[in-house]
């Protein structure tokens, strides 16, 4: 078994990158009720430990890619503001 980083989490899990935000923090709230309901073996915990440092990271993926989009859409909107103020 190859060492695993306890602080990277797997960008390649498997499916993580085709979740739209809400599929990505529902199953990352399962997984963190797995974990604290406890029960799991080691190995089992670790997997769903990783399983949901690639969730988290894909919902920051999706929350940054909003922000930039909203932060594009009040540049381009000048600096007034929105675009229809300077109309009114």
């Amino acid at each position: 078994m190859g060492a695993v980083s306890a602080t990277t989490p797997a960008p390649d899990a498997p499916g993580v990158a085709d979740l739209s935000y809400e599929q990505a923090r529902d199953e990352l709230v399962a997984v963190v009720s797995r974990l604290e309901a406890g029960g799991a073996t080691l190995e089992e915990s670790l997997a769903l430990w990783e399983r949901g440092e690639a969730l988290a990271a894909r919902c920051q993926e999706w929350l940054d890619g909003a922000r930039a989009r909203l932060d594009a859409a009040r540049e381009s909107d000048g600096p007034g503001g929105r675009a229809d103020d300077a109309a009114s």
